[in-house]
């Protein structure tokens, strides 16, 4: 009987003993479990877990700068004065029996002049809006002149004459920055819109074989103008500025012997400086 007790010990003594270990790990870990739960659900963690969330909602997002050229600038021109200005050119030449490259014994007289007065009242400082006013008159006597184009061909010309007179009207919109802090150098940007209109008549030869055209034409030229302002006191500057930007447009009607009767349309766009454009004038500002 002995024997068969110990037996069974030395048989299943080993397995009670695993189970009760497992028994023992099980409980640890329950045990383990719920203090974790206990521990999670305490107000005081609560309060803590909400007050961190608060914090991080409410700290302030990081600035953002934003970026500046800090470039110098002054009122150059103040509010409220008034800018009255004059471009005024002539030209006149006079030829007897000139060379110059194939053309060849040209004699006549030629002249043009232009005058353009401009009136503008600055609405706030450095701008201003106006208007300016234009008329260009040119006038050509060609008596005779010959063109060689080599030893046996060339071509005469004689009795030609041309006048044409033209009117302009344009709405402008100046804006002025000085250059650095000074009050007498600036630079301005002109926008300008202009409407204009004009005629011109052109004959050639004497007699029998007169002939001439008369034309109308109206144009229409939508520009920039920058230039460049240089006060010589605190009530008159000089002026100069060129065109850059712009788009015209220009319709003529033309009438050949008083029966032919042709029109002429051109449209362009200009992206370039364009040097016939210059314009110098002496402006005061009152």
């Amino acid at each position: 009987m002995k024997y068969f007790i110990s037996r069974f010990f030395c048989i299943f003594a080993p397995m009670l003993r695993a189970k009760l270990y497992l028994l023992a790990i099980i409980f640890c870990l329950g045990l383990s479990a719920r203090a974790n739960s206990d521990v999670s659900s305490s107000p005081v963690l609560e309060e803590q877990s909400e007050a961190t969330l608060d914090s991080v909602a409410l700290t302030p997002a990081k600035e953002i700068r934003e970026f500046s050229r800090d470039m110098e600038s002054v009122e150059f021109v103040p509010k409220g004065q008034w800018i009255a200005g004059v471009s005024v050119s002539y030209s006149m030449s006079s030829q007897s029996k000139y060379q110059f490259l194939i053309f060849e014994d040209i004699s006549g007289d030629t002249y043009s002049f232009k005058i353009s007065p401009m009136v503008m009242y600055v609405v706030r400082p450095d701008l201003a809006l106006g208007g300016r006013f234009s008329y260009a008159r040119s006038l050509t006597k060609l008596e005779g002149a010959d063109i060689v184009l080599d030893s046996e061909t060339d071509y005469e010309v004689d009795h030609l004459y041309r006048l044409s007179h033209n009117y302009y009207g344009t709405v402008m919109m100046r804006n002025y920055f000085s250059i650095g802090r000074s009050k007498r150098f600036g630079f301005f940007n002109e926008l300008q819109l202009q409407l204009g209109g004009g005629q011109s008549k052109l004959t050639t030869g004497v007699g029998d074989d007169l002939t001439g055209t008369y034309e109308r034409n109206f144009s229409l030229d939508l520009g920039l103008a920058p230039g460049l302002c240089v006060f010589l006191n605190n009530y008159s500057a000089l002026e100069v500025n060129i065109g850059v930007l712009g788009f015209s447009y220009t319709a003529t009607k033309a009438i050949k012997d008083q029966i032919y009767v042709s029109r002429r349309n051109s449209k362009s766009a200009n992206f370039r400086i364009n040097l016939f454009s210059i314009q110098f004038g002496v402006a005061f500002y009152l």
